[in-house]
């Protein structure tokens, strides 16, 4: 199985924007990261993802982690 097919790591970072009417931008100047950075977490390219980043966008956005990131399909 290649890489790309074991991942199933799912991001609701678009969800949570939309839910709290915050766009990327309002989020990226929250958590100090690049707007480029938060495309690939919310477009479900990123290939890992720091502890930090997650507390800092989790913080930003009032959630927990499994709200922001969802495991789908079958393993």
């Amino acid at each position: 199985m290649g890489e790309e097919a074991a991942h199933r790591v799912h991001s609701r970072l678009d969800v949570l924007l939309a839910e709290r009417g915050m766009t990327l931008v309002e989020l990226s100047e929250k958590v100090g990261l690049s707007v480029v950075n938060l495309s690939v977490l919310k477009n479900d390219r990123a290939k890992a993802i720091r502890f930090s980043t997650l507390t800092a966008i989790c913080d930003a956005l009032g959630c927990a982690v499994g709200e922001l990131l969802e495991v789908q399909g079958e393993p």
